[in-house]
């Protein structure tokens, strides 16, 4: 068996933050060299860090869906269709990531899909127990389940103090996403 010299991090809580503290890990991987494979569940193809991010040579960025919304605006049939797409994506990303070209695995929002009912965790649980030993996986969302806190080797939780969307503002570009 290889040995594990990669770990599992959670970035969780309803705190602002989480993908930001995820794409910054991913930054720091990519300037030692490391190569980086990322997927955005709940997130389209515009989020302003893509922009970024796809423009390091050793960041890969998985494309998603075009358009999304919350997960309690969608209807059971666009929920059904949404699980099958991510469930479809991971089986595509994983898979790269097996295949030993990446040492930085980034599921961005995994979390929240998972809790919305968008994507079974055992597909996740079951690919954090054979992924590669070398493979650095990081996951955000909120409420992770003690099954996949047991597997996880950092947990960092954000907790929101204070947010404008309490008082009703929108997500800004260039700041929420």
């Amino acid at each position: 068996m290889e040995k594990k010299t990669g770990y599992v991090h959670i970035y969780c809580g309803d705190g602002k933050g989480k993908t930001t503290c995820g794409m910054g890990l991913c930054t720091r991987a990519a300037g030692y060299g490391y190569r980086v494979l990322i997927y955005q569940f709940m997130k389209n193809n515009s989020t302003s860090e893509r922009k970024v991010l796809s423009g390091v040579e050793n960041i890969t960025i998985i494309p998603g869906l075009n358009q999304e919304k919350f997960s309690f605006r969608m209807s059971d049939e666009e929920k059904k269709e949404h699980r099958q797409f991510y469930e479809e994506q991971f089986a595509r990303v994983t898979a790269l990531a097996r295949e030993g070209a990446y040492d930085v695995l980034f599921l961005d929002e995994l979390i929240y899909a998972i809790r919305a009912g968008l994507f079974r965790e055992k597909l996740l649980l079951d690919f954090l127990d054979r992924r590669p030993g070398k493979l650095e996986v990081i996951l955000t969302g909120q409420n992770p389940s003690e099954e996949l806190m047991r597997r996880a080797d950092y947990i960092s939780e954000i907790r929101k103090i204070k947010h404008p969307f309490d008082q009703g503002l929108p997500a800004r570009e260039g700041i929420e996403r």
